[in-house]
């Protein structure tokens, strides 16, 4: 099964009925409306999320972000199994270097930079990612820099966190984003800093099946 953050294609033939079962796609004005039925024929993926209560079982659940352009909505819909044709390969940060604004070349250089020094290759998601894979305009003003890193060694931890923080710090965009950890879970790396120096520290870890506490020394240990 898909973990969180996946990026999948679905067939196109098959598009027109998810569509039609989806609430959320009947809601769209016509310019959104246009856009994402033409979606899977262009080869564009859907993103896989967490399964909402209701959904039960049956399906994948994928999620579907539109540009501000479009109303920075979120589909969410359910895409029967036999219609995901193929996974699609993670973006890493340094394949998008030419899809940054220019103001933010320095900071995105210097976030390769730690990643190359760590030998830990951060990959995309959110604006940055959508805007790589699909051309549309998702960055803006006040956009952040949204990043998956590999999970770390113990012994780098430190080195990953602070050298985040100081890149959060000399700007100008927000980094935000996960650790990876096992099987598609992980934990927001500004909560894991907070946290990873004191001796009780616990954090939010999200994975498909929810979300959990888990004390920050048993996850790396």
């Amino acid at each position: 099964m898909p973990q969180r953050h996946d990026l999948l294609r679905v067939m196109p033939g098959g598009w027109p009925a998810v569509l039609a079962a989806s609430p959320g796609f009947q809601d769209l004005e016509y310019g959104p409306r246009r856009l994402v039925a033409g979606w899977a024929e262009r080869g564009w993926p859907v993103i896989a999320r967490r399964p909402a209560a209701e959904e039960g079982e049956g399906g994948v659940a994928v999620g579907l972000p539109l540009p501000p352009a479009y109303g920075k909505l979120r589909l969410a819909l359910s895409i029967p199994a036999e219609l995901v044709t193929e996974p699609v390969a993670a973006v890493p940060l340094s394949a998008a270097v030419a899809s940054v604004p220019a103001a933010w070349r320095s900071q995105v250089d210097g976030l390769i930079a730690l990643g190359e020094r760590l030998a830990l290759a951060p990959l995309l998601f959110g604006a940055l990612l959508w805007q790589r894979l699909t051309g549309l305009p998702y960055l803006r003003s006040g956009s952040d820099i949204d990043l998956i890193w590999p999970r770390p060694k113990a012994e780098i931890l430190p080195d990953l966190l602070d050298g985040l923080d100081r890149l959060d710090m000399t700007g100008p965009v927000r980094l935000d984003g996960e650790i990876a950890l096992d099987a598609g879970s992980g934990v927001n790396w500004r909560e894991l800093r907070q946290e990873f120096r004191r001796p009780g520290g616990a954090v939010l870890v999200k994975s498909m099946d929810g979300a959990d506490i888990r004390c920050v020394h048993t996850l790396f240990a």
